[in-house]
């Protein structure tokens, strides 16, 4: 088992960031990879935890250890899989998670995408109390030219990555048309918005 990897990071895709370690690239799925688009071939240190499938070895990776704590948490419920865990983490609103388990708030832990009533309610079973959650460090804001058309197709690729569906993202997409940012805060805004 991988605490965390320090190694340079030397790819970004839709789905996952590469950092080479000693020679070796690992393919580390995360949250948002755009995220990381300002630290480009810089060293980085990205906590991980690997899960081990029939068909696969993925490591999963993040910034802080409290971002890989609720993952650790959430993975932890009963109908959640890593791919879900990771979209949830990916709005980035770990205060908003945590008030609507403890107010057992059903309504917005179904605005995640893969998660029903039952699911919800058994977020709420079995993680009620049991979130301790250290200040997260500030991720610096980005000031990456890019091509909007090419940041916001970037975006929602990623975000149908984490399960959210076409018809969810054509209405984002819409919304965001016309307008210039990088794709990471095009996910950021349009996941805030599916969480309204």
């Amino acid at each position: 088992m991988y605490d965390y990897i320090k190694g340079i990071l030397t790819k970004i895709t839709t789905k996952y960031i590469v950092v080479e370690v000693g020679g070796i690239g690992f393919i580390l799925q995360v949250a948002n990879p755009y995220a990381y688009s300002g630290d480009m071939n810089q060293q980085v240190t990205i906590y991980t935890h690997q899960v081990i499938r029939e068909d696969a070895h993925l490591l999963y990776g993040f910034r802080t250890e409290a971002e890989k704590s609720v993952f650790l948490n959430l993975i932890s419920v009963s109908g959640i899989g890593p791919t879900t865990a990771l979209a949830i983490v990916a709005v980035d609103d770990n205060d908003g998670l945590v008030r609507a388990i403890e107010q057992k708030n059903i309504t917005y832990l179904t605005k995640f995408p893969k998660i029903g009533k039952k699911t919800a309610q058994q977020m709420v079973l079995d993680l009620e109390g049991k979130f301790v959650l250290s200040e997260q460090a500030e991720v610096p804001s980005l000031a990456v030219e890019e091509s909007a058309n090419t940041a916001l197709n970037e975006a929602m690729e990623a975000m149908e990555a984490l399960g959210y569906r076409p018809a969810e993202l054509k209405k984002i997409k819409k919304f965001f048309e016309g307008t210039t940012d990088t794709a990471e805060n095009y996910i950021k805004s349009a996941l805030k918005m599916l969480m309204k």
